[in-house]
């Protein structure tokens, strides 16, 4: 969208937030780069041009705004619809496998070499995966800044820098303040006290956003020792690169209060990443619900609630097992087996909040699981076990850099994998917006109350109008029956 100079002028001039993300606006005068929803006075366009992301803007010399905080803007919506190699690539950055593995490590993953991969990056955003991951660095260290009371050398390392000079002069060129004056311009503006060992930092997102079906549908099928809905949040524990953590999500006006507690700061990028991607945080619900509108059936159920997110995941191999535990059984039956298996196999974890328990069992830890321990039907034995199995010895891949073609032949080449699990795990733990289950039982029921094709060839053919957004159709229709994963939590 960045080439379109009179949209993005149109967008910057009415401070329209729904383009936040999508381009940012850099001002040849002062050297400054803002987001489309920036409060202050618009420059003259002859002063205004426009990058694609944060990475290039500052790759280009600008520094970040200090009233719009651009580098905190929702991230683009294009990566969530995407799923080449260079949304693909983003993904995976946004994860922090660039900090952890490399270029080399970046390119292995996407099966490209690191000059195709940067040659790529370089022509969609105008900076390459260095400079992309040393943007998300700087921002892990703007946290950890202003939310925590770290030494200074522990930021740094703890957002990924190798060296403490690197680390100030990076902030100092993004912020255009060093570290310490980013410390005190925070706590002058902040008379809240912190909890220790709490992060607490505000995830944005693109208005509007309903919270009753995505806070409603995780708090519905929380696993116990896992997941909780306590005092108005999503709790649960988090597996991540150099330790574990406890998240707690709450939805408020404008942003999702976030508090989170890491055993290892270094993992403080992951852990952002992945809880934006289990709320859905950077799509675009405009775009989702106009064309979701435009169908007649569909307008009464968007017009009614708009802004509904798909509920995804923090893991998509803990999500493939819960939902092969979830196969043909009630909400409350999947939850039981799924605790069953965490107390047997997962990693016990110490909550202050003490309802939270345990970790959720890695596939490795999973991997030599007796199936006659298992209390299911024979069949969904050999069909979890010969999952867990593919996951463990790494014949199957399922994460952010996944391309979501293979992995639905990769799943429905196993024993027990019908189309409704391999579209619900395309849906929740690839986060393919366009997966769609045409047989689902609360489909199909929807379908015909509201006068849709009931059966799954006429349905998929109708909701051909409904691409590339049909996992989103699916949130709508589920509220037509009054189920708990449609509602907040009492």
């Amino acid at each position: 969208m960045h080439t379109d100079t009179e949209r993005c002028v149109r967008a910057v001039r009415s401070k329209d937030a729904r383009f936040d993300g999508w381009f940012f606006t850099a001002v040849l005068t002062t050297r400054i780069y803002c987001r489309p929803s920036c409060p202050v006075v618009p420059p003259k366009v002859r002063n205004m041009t426009f990058y694609p992301s944060a990475a290039a803007c500052q790759q280009a010399g600008f520094r970040a705004c200090k009233r719009c905080r651009p580098d905190t803007s929702p991230g683009s919506p294009e990566w969530n619809v995407r799923a080449d190699s260079v949304a693909r690539a983003m993904r995976l950055i946004q994860d922090g496998v660039v900090d952890r593995e490399g270029v080399p490590g970046l390119a292995a993953r996407l099966g490209y070499s690191a000059r195709q991969v940067e040659r790529q990056l370089l022509a969609e955003l105008g900076a390459g995966p260095l400079a992309l991951a040393r943007s998300q660095r700087a921002q892990t260290a703007r946290v950890l800044i202003e939310t925590t009371a770290l030494p200074m050398a522990e930021v740094a390392f703890a957002a990924g820098f190798s060296s403490i000079r690197t680390f100030n002069d990076t902030v100092r060129e993004v912020f255009a303040l060093a570290p310490n004056e980013l410390r005190t311009r925070a706590a002058r503006g902040n008379s809240t006290p912190g909890t220790p060992g709490v992060i607490a930092l505000r995830l944005p997102y693109r208005a509007p956003l309903t919270p009753g079906n995505l806070f409603g549908h995780l708090a519905a099928t929380a696993v116990p020792g896992v997941e909780e809905w306590r005092d108005g949040a999503y709790r649960r524990t988090l597996t991540l690169p150099h330790g574990h953590g406890i998240v707690a999500l709450s939805p408020r006006s404008g942003h999702i209060d976030c508090r989170l507690s890491l055993t290892d700061p270094r993992d403080l990028t992951q852990a952002i990443s992945r809880c934006r991607r289990l709320l859905d945080l950077d799509a675009d619900p405009v775009a989702v619900d106009d064309q979701l509108r435009a169908d007649p059936l569909l307008a009464p159920l968007v017009d009614a609630a708009p802004g509904r997110r798909v509920p995804r995941t923090v893991d998509a191999a803990e999500f493939a097992v819960r939902a092969v535990l979830g196969q043909q059984v009630s909400t409350a039956a999947a939850r039981t087996h799924a605790a069953r298996l965490v107390r047997a196999h997962g990693v016990p974890v110490e909550d202050p909040e003490g309802g939270l328990t345990h970790l959720f069992p890695a596939p490795e830890e999973l991997a030599g699981l007796d199936p006659e321990a298992l209390a299911l039907p024979r069949s969904r034995r050999v069909t979890l076990t010969t999952l867990v199995n593919a996951l463990a010895d790494g014949s199957l891949h399922l994460g952010e850099g996944t391309d979501w073609d293979r992995a639905r032949a990769d799943l429905r080449a196993l024993p027990g994998f019908g189309p409704w699990t391999v579209e619900v795990i395309a849906m929740r733990a690839l986060g393919d917006p366009d997966a769609f289950l045409p047989t689902d039982l609360g489909i199909r029921k929807a379908a015909e109350q509201i006068g849709l094709p009931a059966t799954p060839a006429a349905l998929t053919a109708r909701a051909a109008r409904w691409r590339p957004w049909r996992a989103y159709a699916v949130q709508y229709l589920w509220t037509v029956d009054d189920h708990p994963i449609n509602h907040l939590p009492a």
